[in-house]
């Protein structure tokens, strides 16, 4: 298999196999794949190896897949938008999308154990799909973790490590086992292999969507692994010709942990609790994620737990039985209309994007 190059996006050193730069800037691979041919049919296209039906736009090969990607994508009237069902995934979280592509560059770099630090979703994604490939794994997540995500891990056969603090304290403490050992560092805001699988996600929209984009793409934002990884694959879309213009990217942080969002506005002083799958104080790549927001005419904006939980309860009334964080999306969604960001009519996608049994 081609070693593929990695280029660090502050100072311009390159790499074959490394998680971080020298410089503590962060990698992305220096090539973006994209289809020498126009934009195929969307009704003769062939999605049955899932998110790898689009490996012309990967920069991997395909390694261990579950089946993992072409999630539904269903519209309800009750939020005058549509919902990508990223929860129905092998282990019910959008994360699965990173984790084949992230344990596939993993194999591919000849790594044999690999570690990632989570609060629960991205650890149990990388647990499941190493164990899939037959690597060991390490997982290191907050004391605090869901037992239904710990759970997960364990049952995958990785080793979990409870590290008591804060988010942040979680991954100093996987960074440092990292940086002592010889494991592969499978990190879902770290690893680029992460974000060119959750850009599938906007692959996946513009063909269910006969390749015309929504106006807008409504949705959570902590490392902004999908966020990111969004605006790379429409951008890459964009770039192939096979679309004509790129959504609106508008994230939505969990009040108390909103270091996007209170570079763009003003934000409650209150602490989000709800939504404790995106309480993350210092993005990996927040330049970049600032950087998309600004080139794709977007925003950020902080939700409180009120209006999560009121969104929350409204989902499962309607039959999407999803976890908590999942509802920031319909909160911002109604905020961005109420201040005007949205029209009324705007056309909005929005992922719903793990699972209520993880609660």
């Amino acid at each position: 298999m081609d070693t593929l190059e990695l280029v660090c996006s502050s100072c311009g050193r390159t790499y074959t196999d490394q998680w971080r730069c020298e410089c503590g800037g962060v990698l992305d691979f220096t090539h973006q794949p994209l289809p020498a041919s126009d934009r195929p049919d969307p009704g003769q296209f062939d999605t049955r190896d899932g998110l790898w039906s689009f490996d012309m736009f990967l920069p991997v090969e395909k390694g261990p897949s579950l089946g993992e990607g072409m999630t539904p994508l269903v519209s309800s009237t009750t939020w005058d938008a549509e919902y990508k069902l990223e929860y129905i995934s092998p282990t019910g979280s959008f994360k699965d999308r990173g984790a084949t592509t992230t344990i596939s560059h993993a194999i591919q770099c000849g790594a044999d154990r690999a570690v990632e630090d989570s609060s629960g979703n991205a650890g149990a994604a990388i647990a499941t799909y190493a164990a899939h490939a037959g690597l060991d794994a390490e997982i290191y997540v907050p004391a605090s973790v869901k037992d239904a995500k710990l759970q997960a891990i364990e049952r995958a056969g990785a080793t979990p490590v409870r590290i008591e603090g804060g988010r942040q304290a979680v991954t100093n403490a996987c960074i440092e086992a990292v940086e002592s050992g010889d494991a592969w560092y499978a990190s879902h805001s770290w690893s680029p292999a992460f974000f060119a699988g959750t850009a599938t996600f906007a692959y996946e929209v513009a063909l269910q969507r006969d390749w015309n984009v929504p106006d807008a793409i409504v949705m959570p934002l902590g490392h902004g692994t999908l966020f990111l990884g969004v605006y790379r694959g429409f951008k890459a879309l964009s770039e192939a010709g096979w679309i004509d213009t790129v959504p609106r990217l508008l994230g939505a942080q969990a009040a108390g942990y909103a270091p996007i969002a209170s570079e763009l506005n003003v934000v409650p002083e209150s602490e989000n609790d709800v939504a404790d799958g995106i309480q993350i104080r210092e993005p990996t790549r927040k330049q970049q994620l600032l950087d998309a927001i600004a080139e794709t005419d977007g925003d950020a904006i902080a939700i409180t737990e009120d209006a999560v939980q009121t969104e929350l309860d409204r989902l499962h009334e309607h039959g999407f039985y999803t976890e908590p964080t999942s509802a920031i999306a319909p909160a911002a969604l109604a905020a961005y209309r109420e201040r005007g960001t949205l029209e009324p009519d705007a056309d909005v996608v929005m992922p719903l994007t793990e699972h209520g049994l993880k609660t």
